[in-house]
């Protein structure tokens, strides 16, 4: 069974979502940057060893990141999955889990990355909205993607209505993206994702968006 390893920083929502649905994976370790994490105590009650590499803990952000290197590496997984860490993930972090880092944004990337997405889709008078679940790369929120669960999107929404609306669309999306990873209907190689029919059906059937050309790779 494949292994994962989550990284928080807060109530982390969506590492319980991937807890919770996990099929074909076991999360072996949340590991968070925050100390108070809430999302700590869940991993704990839910008896998943969890480690807190604080950046107040070590002399510089370069020593930090170091240490958070070495803690994920003792697990040796074989997906790191970010779930709301808040933190640039490093590049000899990227390198050590080459093609192996996943993140979900909330947005339709390549529209809104990085931060206050939901009041820019707002603003921007989007009619949908969503999230999006890709490969981690040294750029901000440009790694391939790897599927999308888009929802609808209002002029009239308020910031909280709207983000509510996109979480649950998270709650289902991530997890459904691990799990086909873990079981091989979503294979990924050098710049190319692969899709299984069954995951293409199941996709369809949830409203969720590929990456792919006619022959089932991401374009």
């Amino acid at each position: 069974m494949l292994h994962v390893v989550i990284l928080i920083s807060g109530r982390g929502s969506n590492m319980r979502s991937l807890v919770e649905r996990a099929r074909h994976y076991r999360v072996v370790a949340v590991v968070s940057n925050k100390a108070e994490a809430p999302g700590l105590v869940f991993a704990r009650e839910r008896g998943i060893e969890t480690v807190v590499v604080p950046r107040e803990h070590y002399a510089s952000l370069t020593a930090q990141k170091e240490a958070l290197l070495s803690a994920v590496k003792t697990f040796h997984p074989s997906l790191v999955a970010l779930a709301g860490y808040m933190q640039i993930i490093a590049p000899n972090f990227i390198a050590a889990f080459s093609q192996r880092i996943v993140n979900i944004h909330p947005s339709l990337l390549p529209k809104y990355p990085g931060l206050d997405t939901h009041a820019r889709a707002i603003a921007g008078g989007e009619s949908e909205h969503g999230c999006t679940v890709h490969l981690v790369d040294e750029g901000v929120d440009t790694g391939i993607m790897l599927a999308q669960a888009p929802c609808a999107c209002s002029s009239r929404d308020t910031v909280p209505e709207l983000s509510d609306r996109v979480l649950e669309r998270e709650h289902v999306l991530y997890p459904w993206v691990l799990n086909n990873i873990a079981s091989g209907d979503i294979t990924i190689g050098t710049g190319i994702v692969r899709y299984s029919e069954s995951a293409q059906r199941e996709a369809a059937a949830k409203g969720f968006r590929l990456n792919m050309s006619k022959d089932g790779e991401a374009l």
